[in-house]
């Protein structure tokens, strides 16, 4: 399917949720989207259900949450080798195989949980169950990418996308805490791979939308070249230290406070915050750069922990927490829509997953330091460790701001600026052109330098 860059008219563009609307009439566009968000269930509900089967078969949360994290750095490190294999020979061909490869481990794990096999072998099964979990999100991500390159609704798709996560996020772990609690624990963990192959399926189905392989020439090197990228990187890894130090922090609070079962819907309203207020900053015709946006997005992130220290009780909380989780959305979306613009279109796949990896990097190594300062302090320490991880993410991408605008091409223009001011074309005049190797290029793709 050829980008599409014709102009819709201008009233319907900037009425707000009609954008949404647009966006996902475009032809193709649900075909992938649904299968992605079905998919991506796996981010939010493996992990916490690795961690229930296994404390439920050894009976330690200690050895569960060690296997578990191994198995997330083991994710991490897989997760951008696997994208930069699926931008140079297709996503079919890498996500068919490794869907199977997470069903063969997730299935040899719960054969190991129910035979109460060694501490060894749940071990090496979890782990294989984890590292090879296809990650969704940045494939419809790049499809996106595609489909609307050129037009400004590329970053209400983003916003959708950015959406679409918060919610995954919020049902996530309630559905895996049910299944366990009234099936199984090892129920959890099948469910979880049985979403994972049903979103895999469906997404892999629609080919036209699929971007084109694009084999890694020498002229393009790794992805991580990108001096835009690598900044990216290192804001995500001190915002994935800084949401798993909240998470914490609020079962603690909660727990400090005498209702426990509170901690869950006050992380929800966490994430309710940044869906609610990602909705508006898709529905938004933005003027400013999206390095500009990423900065007060994340600003107004990092700046919403630090009062979640001093809050007195469970009430005050949740208005303080729903209020806290305002910019993560926007600060998501911006944080995807620089990297995709950081490198060549036949690397954005690579270039988002590595998004995805520092954030679970991010967790792994935040957790345990937020952990021993909760465990010595109380929940307030861990909220000032978030503000204090969020604010080192706030002084990478200050100091390193210039990094996050991609320097155009000759002749290029940012993708905003095009969609403003070019006239309304035909539908075959709207086509880019081939290049002089019969490419089609991406409308406002560029290099990060």
């Amino acid at each position: 399917m050829t980008a599409i860059t014709e102009e819709q008219p201008a009233a319907a563009l900037s009425s707000g949720l009609v954008r949404y609307r647009n966006a996902l009439r475009t032809p193709g566009a649900l075909a992938f989207a649904v299968p992605g968000v079905v998919g991506r269930m796996p981010n939010a509900m493996l992990s916490l259900g690795l961690v229930i089967l296994l404390s439920a078969v050894t009976g330690s949360y200690g050895m569960a949450g060690a296997v578990s994290a191994a198995a997330a750095l083991a994710y991490a490190a897989v997760t951008p080798q696997l994208a930069r294999l699926a931008d140079r020979y297709g996503q079919a061909r890498v996500l068919r195989p490794q869907a199977a490869m997470f069903t063969v481990a997730t299935a040899a794990l719960a054969l190991c949980a129910v035979g109460r096999a060694p501490v060894w072998a749940l071990a090496v099964t979890a782990g294989l169950s984890r590292a090879t979990m296809p990650s969704l999100g940045p494939m419809v991500r790049s499809r996106w990418s595609r489909l609307l390159a050129g037009t400004v609704l590329l970053d209400t798709a983003f916003s959708l996308e950015g959406i679409a996560d918060e919610l995954i996020f919020i049902t996530g772990p309630v559905l895996v805490v049910a299944l366990a609690a009234a099936l199984s624990p090892v129920a959890g963990v099948l469910v979880t791979a049985a979403l994972s192959v049903i979103g895999v399926a469906g997404l892999t189905r629609q080919r036209r939308s699929e971007p084109p392989a694009a084999p890694i020439t020498r002229s393009y090197g790794p992805a991580l070249r990108s001096a835009g990228l690598r900044v990216l990187i290192t804001m995500t890894v001190c915002m994935g230290a800084m949401f798993v130090a909240v998470d914490l922090a609020t079962i603690a609070f909660a727990q400090h406070h005498g209702d426990k079962a509170a901690a869950g819907p006050l992380l929800g309203l966490y994430g309710l915050g940044s869906a609610i207020a990602g909705v508006w900053y898709g529905a938004r015709r933005w003027k400013s750069s999206h390095a500009s946006r990423l900065t007060v997005a994340l600003i107004a992130t990092v700046a919403g922990a630090a009062p979640l220290a001093f809050i007195p009780g469970i009430w005050p909380m949740a208005v303080a927490i729903a209020a806290a989780g305002l910019g993560i959305s926007a600060t998501l979306a911006s944080s995807y829509r620089v990297a995709d613009m950081a490198v060549p279109p036949g690397q954005r796949t690579e270039a988002m997953s590595w998004l995805t990896t520092a954030a679970a990097t991010g967790t792994a190594l935040g957790a345990p330091l937020a952990g021993h300062l909760i465990d010595a302090s109380g929940a307030p320490a861990g909220y000032l460790f978030a503000f204090a991880a969020g604010l080192a993410a706030v002084t990478v991408v200050i100091l390193r701001r210039r990094c996050l605008t991609p320097a155009p091409g000759p002749g290029a223009s940012h993708p905003e600026q095009t969609a403003r001011t070019q006239p309304r074309r035909s539908p075959a005049e709207s086509l880019p052109r081939p290049d002089s190797h019969g490419r089609r290029p991406h409308a406002g793709s560029a290099t990060a330098h």
